[in-house]
Order: structure tokens, then sequence, then C-alpha cells
């Protein structure tokens, strides 16, 4: 079988087996490339009073936090994430419920109470919202075999564009070998 025909076999099938992963994937990475601009995917941050050395406490930070109703039940051991922001004088506490609620350092006020959807959409975009089991079976494989559809869609665009400029090569080439062969004759003088 020639080459050009398996690597167009392959990119067709591949494209195929990878569709429902890859439409996930893409879908979930375009999401996320937007998660600074859309506060619907992830809460944007807010400014502290005093952007200096915290004046409370982690303890006392984390027992505002819990103060609302969204986090009333949190535990420090089940937080997902807790993002300091010294530069914004604040402190993220991110719940295992994907609350968000951002605490002034300086005061413990209460800055902002928001739903973060960000860690859930990284989850289906890298397959592990599904278990590991799947994130390796599933989507690890579709990650390799669309680099291998990259690879293979490379080959197939460039090769008949190589083919031809090598072609055109060779018929300037013969042109310009029958010109000086033609003009060679030309110019010789018969012998009388």
């Amino acid at each position: 079988m020639k080459l050009q025909i398996l690597l167009r076999k392959i990119h067709y099938w591949g494209s195929i087996i990878i569709a429902v992963p890859l439409l996930l994937m893409i879908g979930a990475g375009v999401l996320l490339m937007l998660k600074k601009e859309a506060e619907w995917i992830q809460p944007a941050s807010t400014r502290g009073a005093d952007a200096s050395l915290p004046t409370l406490t982690v303890e006392q930070l984390f027992d505002v936090a819990k103060t609302v109703p969204e986090a009333v039940r949190w535990r420090w051991i089940d937080m997902k994430r807790v993002d300091f922001k010294p530069s914004k004088g604040m402190v993220k506490f991110v719940g295992p419920n994907d609350w968000e609620v951002q605490v002034d350092t300086s005061n413990g006020q209460i800055l902002q109470v928001a739903y973060r959807r960000s860690d859930f959409i990284e989850a289906l975009h890298d397959g592990s919202f599904f278990g590991d089991s799947v994130k390796l079976s599933l989507f690890l494989p579709a990650g390799i075999i669309l680099f291998g559809l990259w690879g293979t869609g490379l080959y197939l665009f460039f090769q008949p564009r190589i083919v031809m400029r090598r072609k055109r090569k060779a018929k300037a080439l013969a042109v310009q070998d029958f010109q000086h062969s033609t003009a060679d004759k030309g110019s010789k003088v018969p012998a009388e």
C-alpha cells in the first residue's frame, strides 16, 4: 500500500475515533481561554482595602469565609484551593462545592462570593471528570491520535505541493537543456 493512501486512511479513521473526546477537549479549552474575561467561568479577583502584610491569620480569614451560607459546612481539609493574592490584599477560598469566597486580608471583610466553574471545565478538558481510568484510556490516546492527525495532515497538505514544485523544476530544466542544445546546434558553422 502506498504511503499516501495509508496516511489518508489513518487520518480518516483517526478523526472518527477521537471525535467525541476531541469535541469535549476543544469546547472546554475554548472556555478556559476565556476564563479571565468571563466571570461566569471564573469570578474576577477583587481588591482588598490594603495590600500590605495581612493583619489576620489564615485561621481567622477562613472563619470569616465560613460565615457565608455557601461555606458554612466547609472544613479546612476539604478545601479545593486557597489562593493568596498579596498584591490585591485578598485571599480566595474555593470549597468542595465550587463556591469561591474572597476575603480582605487586612480587615476580614468579605469581598465577593461567586460560583467558580473553571475547575469543572478544566476537569472536562483533561478528562479527569470521568475518572483517571477514562482520562488515561480515552483522553490520552485521543490526544496522541490528534498529534498523529496533525502530522499526517501536514504531510498530506505539503506532499502534493512538493511534488508539483519538483515537476516544475524538472520541466524548467528540461526546457533550459533543450534551448541550450538547439542554440548549440544553430551556432555551429557547417564545414565546407
